[in-house]
């Protein structure tokens, strides 16, 4: 029989043997109503500066819970020398909130919205974003939450583009296969940048072909909506430059 694991929840508090943990209304809900533990119940928690910790249910009601902070069992994870960021222009609500739960199942670690020229969404909700965010890194035993940037100009981007990343812009219109681009890839930070639906624009490439620091990648004979490019992007470099490349040990 398959042991069950435990719920896991993301928060923010110093994590350490003994300690005690007071959860969000949201999280009192999940335990208490969706899973309807009680007292005594396992839970697992976790933090980017603690690892993973398993805890017991000390106290829950419905004006809020505590957890026992027990012992740890996985210690936080050191920074891949990838580090992936997705930058992507924003599209449409839904198809934005399945692209940040994926990105995030695939191990991205900064999330950045682009304004581009062609760009048609008009908001963004970092915050509704950001609990998508956590959500899937729960779900997907990561030990981090993707770091959610505030949108951002394409020009304004590039030129305050950290000198020692490189950036991957998937262009449409055609380039060098992305696979061949991620097996030389060198050790290193690197970006990945999908446009908007209908593609960049002409001078949009034109600026980003003469900078030092970018490679224009291709994703195939196929024109790909916005959320596949990006996500079939990430998954070709995790799985040849990237995380992808180890085990999973648990």
């Amino acid at each position: 029989m398959i042991e069950r694991r435990p719920p896991r929840l993301y928060v923010e508090t110093a994590l350490a043997s003994g300690a005690e943990i007071e959860l969000e209304l949201a999280q009192t809900h999940y335990l208490r109503s969706v899973l309807r533990l009680d007292a005594g119940a396992a839970v697992a928690v976790f933090s980017r500066a603690d690892g993973e910790w398993s805890c017991r249910i000390a106290e829950i009601s419905r004006g809020g819970a505590r957890l026992r902070v027990d012992r740890q069992s996985r210690p936080p994870k050191p920074e891949d020398a990838l580090d992936p960021w997705l930058l992507f222009a924003p599209i449409k609500r839904a198809r934005l909130d399945w692209l940040v739960e994926k990105a995030t199942e695939l191990g991205v670690t900064t999330l950045w919205p682009v304004w581009t020229r062609h760009t048609q969404a008009e908001r963004i909700n970092l915050e509704r974003l950001r609990v998508h965010a956590i959500e899937a890194a729960e779900q997907s035993e990561r030990l981090t939450v993707p770091e959610l940037r505030p949108a951002e100009r394409l020009e304004r981007l590039l030129a305050a583009w950290p000198s020692d990343r490189r950036l991957v812009v998937c262009d449409e219109s055609g380039g060098e296969p992305i696979g061949a681009v991620a097996a030389r890839l060198p050790p290193g930070p690197v970006a990945l940048l999908v446009g908007p639906e209908g593609g960049f624009e002409q001078t949009e490439l034109d600026a980003v072909g003469k900078l030092s620091f970018v490679t224009r990648v291709g994703l195939g004979p196929r024109v790909l909506r916005a959320e596949t490019a990006a996500l079939a992007a990430v998954a070709v470099f995790q799985a040849i430059a990237g995380d992808w490349r180890r085990v999973r040990t648990r």
